[in-house]
């Protein structure tokens, strides 16, 4: 019970923490005269921060099924709940498609290159050179106020993107942004290095595997911050800008919660549940971008199949992590998410006006 009470009192500390370092670095961006763009990904690290540090924390004590849980698991749990439940709440997300063709072109590639280290098929090292090759020209591109050298469609991909994060983000600036930065990013690194302590000693307390500890039960609650602001952007019909969170905090959770760490330390052997949850990553990102750009937004009915597709990802992790399931007990939710999309994308697209 102490054990409880103390996971979800650090838990709290790291989450309200969370929320003074986005809001202060989103009041800074006015005095520091960044682009939304740029602003929009500082933030969206600023948000990943207590599932980030709980990822390395655990890295660090040598457990890589907690660690690799943390980040892989709040990138599908950010699926669920920054896309899925806001498409519910909504009802309807409009999203621009060029927005979602340059964010998730990044977003699979880089959720590819999770997958192929996680299999060991590609060095941590490798991985991270390789998201970070994606990830940096977004980045200069977001940064920049002369984007016409890139080209007609990257700029106006680029504008429909700060179209949204504008006001969503209303930068200001205050007197005692910086401190207040400091001292958040410090009380959030303890928070949650704390906290990541606390749950795996619980579970091994009641017998709970790693990957569920990281992948389900950390990944659900340092999130939680990015799922009620997704919510909020989506109910103001702010989707694009609700797109641009949810696959920037993946894509940074990636590549410096777990890539960067892994190719310092070493990422270590990673369980087949591990496999598994990195996998379901790759397909429900897949699944999200490919309904969104059907019909140029998410409808409620495909806000549903994601949510779905989350209860059946944690309830196969689960089963696999306490035993041995075969092929077609792994396979099976899987599938039933792809006939679902596939009966979605056959039926007739009911295109709204933007």
């Amino acid at each position: 019970m102490i054990l409880a009470v103390a996971f979800v009192l650090s838990a709290a500390v790291s989450l309200l923490a969370s929320w003074i370092l986005v809001t202060r670095i989103e009041h800074m961006g006015g005095r520091l005269g960044v682009t939304e763009a740029m602003l929009g990904l500082i933030a969206a690290l600023a948000a990943d921060a207590p599932e980030i540090t709980a990822a390395v924390s655990a890295l660090v004590g040598h457990q890589p099924d907690v660690g690799a849980g943390v980040t892989v698991g709040s990138n599908v749990f950010n699926l669920a709940a920054l896309l899925g439940l806001g498409a519910v709440a909504a009802g309807w997300v409009a999203l621009h498609r060029r927005v979602i063709v340059l964010t998730g072109a990044i977003a699979l590639f880089i959720a590819a290159v999770c997958t192929l280290t996680l299999l060991h098929w590609l060095p941590a090292t490798i991985g991270l050179l390789l998201v970070l090759a994606a990830l940096g020209p977004y980045a200069v591109l977001a940064g920049s106020r002369r984007r016409s050298g890139a080209g007609r469609w990257l700029t106006g991909a680029m504008r429909e993107e700060e179209i949204e994060l504008h006001p969503a983000l209303e930068p200001r600036s205050g007197r005692f942004d910086l401190a207040a930065v400091a001292v958040a990013l410090v009380v959030v690194v303890g928070a949650s290095v704390i906290m990541e302590h606390l749950a795996t000693s619980m579970g091994r307390r009641e017998g709970v595997p790693g990957i569920v500890v990281g992948g389900v039960i950390l990944a659900a609650v340092t999130s939680l911050p990015n799922a009620v602001a997704a919510v909020y952007l989506a109910r103001r019909g702010r989707g694009t800008a609700m797109l641009s969170t949810a696959l920037n905090s993946n894509a940074l959770n990636v590549a410096v919660g777990l890539l960067l760490p892994a190719a310092v330390l070493g990422l270590g052997g990673v369980s087949q549940s591990g496999v598994l949850l990195t996998s379901w990553y790759l397909g429900l990102t897949a699944v999200v971008l490919v309904l969104a750009y059907r019909e140029r937004g998410l409808r409620r009915h495909a806000g549903v199949v994601v949510l779905v597709a989350y209860a059946l990802f944690v309830v196969t992790l689960t089963l696999s992590a306490h035993r041995q399931l075969g092929p077609v007990a792994l396979a099976l939710p899987a599938a039933v998410v792809v006939v679902w999309t596939g009966l979605l994308l056959a039926a007739p697209p009911r295109l709204n006006a933007r």
